[in-house]
């Protein structure tokens, strides 16, 4: 399998193994490909720990480091997952937040690893752009959700 030209890194305190495994079991296109282990001690782990871990999540390729707990996640980058239905919306949100996430707010989560998501209906996304009164109307709908309620969205569309 050819690397990719581009490959999200994403850093691991030690657990980039579980992650990946996690989302390549959540997520449609997602799989792990490969895992290294440390061909000697470094300052995080010793010889034979895992090091990195190849692994697609919807199609995206990662590279999960674990590079100890020196480096935390933050809102500053996320996966944002488009939905096509309320059953889909709550399917991966439910994932990620029942595996020891949390919810936050108009639509993102943080799962256990603090990586964070945006579980983002497509209804959601083409009010957004549609502009006028029908984009204000779903974006004061949705500044009061947290997981995005798709049957709240449609009905601000329609006003």
């Amino acid at each position: 399998m050819a690397t990719a030209k581009n490959t999200i890194c994403l850093w691991y305190d030690k657990d980039a193994e579980a992650a990946a495994r996690f989302y390549a079991e959540t997520f449609p296109n997602s799989s792990v490909s490969a895992v290294h282990r440390a061909p000697s001690d470094y300052p995080s782990g010793k010889a034979g720990d895992v090091l990195t871990v190849e692994f697609t999540v919807a199609g995206v390729p990662c590279l999960g480091l674990n590079g100890g707990p020196v480096f935390k996640h933050n809102e500053a980058f996320s996966f944002q997952i488009a939905t096509d239905d309320q059953q889909e919306t709550d399917r991966y949100w439910n994932a990620i937040v029942d595996n020891g996430g949390q919810e936050s707010a108009c639509g993102w989560c943080k799962d256990k690893w603090g990586i964070s998501w945006q579980i983002t209906p497509r209804v959601l996304t083409e009010a957004l752009a549609a502009g006028g009164d029908e984009a204000k109307r779903a974006f004061a709908a949705m500044m009061n959700m947290k997981k995005i309620d798709v049957a709240g969205i449609e009905a601000a569309r329609r006003g």
